[in-house]
């Protein structure tokens, strides 16, 4: 702990409780316990599975969608229960781990703050962490802090760990002038502990987790958790929460850099899912993405409680989470429903310009979510920066084309040929990071020569982009994508080509 208090806005680099302390490396496999999850027909009852078990773990109720039993079973008795009408489904029992590495960050470019500001706070909404439980005595957590329950067997929901409580500080920490501030700051936090001091839990405990949550009426569940394998019980507990009213967040995993690879929870319908940012609104590099994201939120390095009543920086999609359960919380304190929420949210997340399988809608804001302002953006297209990204204006596309068919050509092109493969994706990345002084400059030439020739070979582009979206020929398709793509560097090289000469003559006329 450094020896100076750090503010709410303040970013602090330290190295406590790194990957080596908690063991949180990536996306866990699903690892055996030796127990079965029989999912059971609604109506039917635990005692279809009960009886046949020879040890039972729990017991789960999730109302019309069925029960699930988790226990150990014989061979013989897992048979007869796969070949019985009143069972859903048999699966191994396995286990998640928390989601969290070590590098530094801080959280205020969701405008959390402006939100605050305004007299926005989260007040009256309940949000559950569950996670490794919440350090019941932090002075940053103490005043929010509601109700808990331990699904570890530990008869404690005091966290032995310290990523629940970093979570926890995250999506809703007290602003009491000192140490951190949360995305809200009143709301109430509750306790799941599903994960145990290792940062481990087994699929039916952390779906008792989430039952309870729903059971208990609370608003939002916090999930900053997954496996690369899913499971039925734990699907069943996610529909069975978005049922009873609860938005239901999860991190998206830490397979990064990965595509389609987005981790369970989260890859579930009922759930929204979160990539991971940094602060310089690109998807962190150990992000998972995949068509299931949502929205994304900062990520890397995020500072925030830890246990003992201490502060340290973790870096992980289980950072970019909790933004998201925090402003959920806001939204809901205000009125609104799980499900308007989740959609309010995605509506007004900030277009950092990137494909939406890295970032889903977008990078989340709070204050545009609560109506404070519009979301960042310069022309309303998938294609513009954001102001607080540097640059100023539109890319290439924008600057050149407008909005407009050939805007949505070209988008469609990026979206789903161009995102499609790895070196694909890099060159999209490439783009953005080099394209806005660019647009800027062909912007303020609009006649120019550079201007002119790159205008033409957006204009094919996205002509190209429009057969190869109308043919029903895979060979023909693949061919006009190797055009295209080839197309896309000569663009992107005129246009580079054209700024540094234009930007050479302005500095020259500058001097004289």
């Amino acid at each position: 702990m450094p020896a100076e208090s750090p503010t709410r806005r303040t970013v602090l680099r330290t190295a406590a409780a790194g990957a080596a302390a908690t063991g949180f490396a990536g996306t866990a496999l699903a690892e055996p316990t030796g127990r079965t999850l029989v999912g059971l027909q609604p109506g039917s009852d635990a005692s279809v599975a009960t009886t046949q078990a020879e040890s039972v773990h729990r017991e789960l109720d999730f109302g019309d969608i069925g029960r699930v039993v988790a226990g150990t079973f014989s061979d013989n008795a897992i048979s007869a229960l796969q070949n019985n009408p009143n069972v859903r489904y048999v699966e191994k029992e396995g286990r998640m781990h928390a989601l969290a590495q070590d590098v530094p960050y801080g959280i205020d470019i969701v405008e959390a703050d402006v939100a605050h500001d305004n007299g926005e706070t989260g007040a009256g909404a309940d949000i559950a962490i569950v996670d490794t439980g919440i350090d019941q005595d932090h002075p940053d957590l103490q005043a929010n802090l509601g109700n808990g329950a331990d699904f570890t067997g530990t008869g404690s929901w005091d966290d032995d760990n310290g990523h629940g409580t970093h979570c926890a500080g995250i999506a809703n920490a007290d602003d009491n002038t000192e140490g951190v501030v949360g995305v809200s700051t009143e709301a109430t936090l509750h306790a799941a502990k599903v994960l145990d001091s290792g940062g481990g839990g087994n699929f039916s405990d952390i779906a008792a987790g989430v039952e309870w949550v729903a059971n208990q009426g609370y608003d939002v569940a916090s999930l900053s958790l997954g496996g690369s394998t899913g499971s039925s019980a734990l699907e069943d507990a996610c529909q069975y929460a978005t049922n009873n009213g609860v938005l239901v967040v999860a991190a998206a995993g830490n397979d990064g850099e990965c595509s389609d690879c987005v981790s369970y929870p989260a890859a579930y319908d009922t759930v929204m899912a979160v990539s991971a940012t940094d602060s310089n609104d690109d998807i962190a590099s150990f992000s998972s993405t995949g068509p299931e994201i949502d929205i994304a939120a900062p990520g890397a390095g995020v500072y925030s409680t830890y246990n003992d009543g201490g502060y340290t920086s973790l870096d992980g999609t289980s950072m970019a989470c909790p933004h998201v359960a925090g402003a959920g919380g806001q939204l809901m304190a205000n009125g609104y429903s799980n499900t308007d929420a989740r959609q309010q949210l995605t509506n007004t997340a900030d277009d950092i310009c990137r494909c939406s399988d890295d970032a889903g809608a977008g990078r989340l804001n709070v204050a545009a979510a609560l109506g404070l302002q519009s979301p960042s953006n310069c022309s309303g297209t998938t294609e513009c920066q954001n102001d607080s990204g540097g640059g100023g204006g539109c890319f290439i596309t924008t600057a050149t084309a407008g909005e407009g068919p050939t805007l949505d050509s070209l988008r469609r092109f990026r979206d789903e040929s161009m995102a499609a493969t790895p070196v694909g994706r890099g060159m999209v990345g490439l783009y953005y990071r080099i394209s806005p002084p660019i647009a800027d400059t062909l912007e303020r030439h609009p006649e120019s020569l550079t201007t002119r020739a790159t205008r033409k070979i957006v204009d094919v582009c996205a002509s190209l982009s429009d057969r190869q979206d109308e043919t029903d020929s895979p060979v023909e398709s693949a061919s006009l994508g190797v055009t295209l793509t080839a197309l896309y560097m000569v663009g992107i090289t005129v246009g580079a080509s054209g700024h540094f000469g234009i930007r050479m003559r302005e500095q020259l006329d500058r001097t004289e």
